[in-house]
């Protein structure tokens, strides 16, 4: 399985209203709940009166069209990352599946995922 490393630095808002993000930008994920609204955006483009946010994100995504009886994909990344205490955030699109780590993390989770067999696109 292929994994492709988005380039630069994203981040995690939690907005007050829907209409301030930016819907022109190239990768972003917008949800909104009873409870929230959720923002995953690149780091330059956060809006500036968000209620709060977490920053340092850096993401890779799972290359290909997966199709919805695949089992277990994220359950063999996230086991493998999880033995090595590296948390995860994902988010999940009709196509495929972008995992988030700390930029701190990120290396080492990409080595990791190789070693187990992932092959890694930069």
């Amino acid at each position: 399985m292929e994994i492709k490393v988005i380039e630069g630095a994203f981040s995690v808002c939690k907005l007050s209203n829907i209409g301030q993000a930016r819907m022109e930008d190239d990768l972003y994920f917008l949800g909104r709940t009873d409870e929230e609204i959720s923002l995953v955006c690149r780091t330059e483009s956060i809006p500036g009166d968000t209620v709060s946010r977490e920053d340092g994100w850096r993401v890779f995504r799972i290359q290909g069209e997966l199709d919805f009886s695949l089992i277990g994909i994220l359950a063999g990344i996230s086991s493998i990352l999880a033995e090595h205490k590296i948390g995860i955030f994902v988010v999940s699109t009709y196509n495929t599946d972008y995992v988030m780590t700390k930029a701190d993390d990120f290396e080492q989770a990409l080595e990791l995922l190789e070693r187990h067999g992932y092959s890694v696109a930069r």
